[in-house]
């Protein structure tokens, strides 16, 4: 029986795995025939950022069973942490793919310590209350960048929360985060390719401590926390564990971000409140749960928009009719029901059922 379940969870890792590995051929070979849109090109990144955002914020949301609101927010922490290592390592490690997996490296780290911070006080809180403190701690970060001043000369780093001239540089210094204007000049190393590769480590990480003993004891605290607490599941370590994890893949898809761009800006378009709920509609659409789900949604809302481009005034409309129809039929009782009663494997079953009589 136990092997029997290991060989199930293997076959579906290998589907999930399989999925991305078939899009990256065949966007490959798309595009080697010439025959993919400049505008399609230039959504490939992005659909790898936004995949790695909604499985990430799955593990929080679907797999801890926590509403975080704040997600945007750590993807700001690694996409500006990362760009900063790249403009002060520019020079010193010339060499792109070292420079480049060092500043993914830094992202993850700088987003995984902020996860940490936040974590602490704000696990403690459930439900909308939670989904509250985060929502301020993604807008606090955004705020922040927006009057953070950083400058680089021969005596080392400068910070200072005012302005540019009161960094106080020396003659020939680099201003390198320059407020609400942000970042600039950071070279778009970002491609394709790696962000595939991301996608996939992102899914090894989630995929193996969710089916690990790690992933059960946490999705027992989701199930019902004072039934877990009671048998010994340390609730803390389990959800901080969770957040902390989710909170430094976000960091990489940040990172992916920053360097997909010549200009990086703290907005609330990129990393506000709207960013997080754009994530978490991923999530829900994908469904609640459901790794191999969230990152099919991501791609496809991601790409939906720029190809219903041509419909000028009418392209929201109906990328929100869309999305209302695909809710109803992801989770509405009856469509729930007509998927169970004529899903392809009941329908397989019943025909080696046939085969055996």
């Amino acid at each position: 029986m136990e092997k029997k379940r290991w060989n199930k969870t293997a076959r579906n890792n290998a589907v999930t795995y399989g999925i991305v590995i078939v899009f990256w051929l065949a966007m490959t070979l798309w595009r080697q025939s010439g025959n993919l849109s400049s505008l399609m090109q230039g959504l490939l990144v992005p659909v790898c950022i936004y995949a790695i955002m909604a499985v990430s914020l799955n593990l929080t949301v679907g797999i801890l069973g926590e509403l975080s609101l704040g997600h945007a927010g750590f993807m700001c922490v690694g996409a500006f942490a990362s760009a900063f290592f790249t403009q002060c390592m520019t020079e010193a490690i010339p060499f792109v793919p070292l420079r480049f997996a060092l500043a993914i490296i830094i992202a993850a780290v700088f987003a995984a310590i902020f996860g940490v911070l936040i974590g602490i006080p704000v696990l403690r809180l459930q439900g909308d209350y939670l989904a509250i403190v985060t929502l301020a701690f993604g807008e606090i970060i955004k705020n922040f960048v927006n009057i953070l001043y950083i400058g680089k000369d021969s005596r080392g780093l400068h910070f200072s929360i005012k302005d540019t001239m009161s960094l106080g540089l020396e003659e020939g210094g680099k201003v390198i985060v320059k407020g609400p204007q942000g970042i600039t000049g950071t070279s778009r190393d970002a491609t394709f390719t790696i962000g595939i590769i991301l996608l996939l480590i992102t899914l090894f990480i989630i995929l193996r401590l969710v089916q690990s003993r790690d992933g059960r004891a946490i999705k027992a605290i989701r199930d019902n926390q004072i039934a877990a607490e009671s048998v010994g599941i340390n609730i803390t370590k389990y959800k901080l564990m969770a957040f902390t994890i989710s909170a430094a893949l976000a960091g990489v898809a940040g990172a992916l971000y920053s360097h997909n761009l010549s200009s990086l800006t703290a907005t609330s378009q990129n990393f506000g409140y709207n960013m997080s709920i754009m994530i978490l509609v991923y999530v829900v659409l994908g469904g609640i749960g459901s790794i191999r789900g969230s990152m099919i949604a991501a791609a496809i809302l991601t790409v939906l928009p720029e190809l219903l481009r041509g419909l000028s005034d009418y392209r929201m409309l109906i990328y929100a009719v869309i999305l209302i129809v695909a809710m109803l039929l992801n989770w509405a009782p009856a469509a729930l029901a007509f998927r169970e009663k004529y899903s392809l494997r009941r329908l397989l079953g019943k025909n080696k059922a046939k085969g055996v009589e």
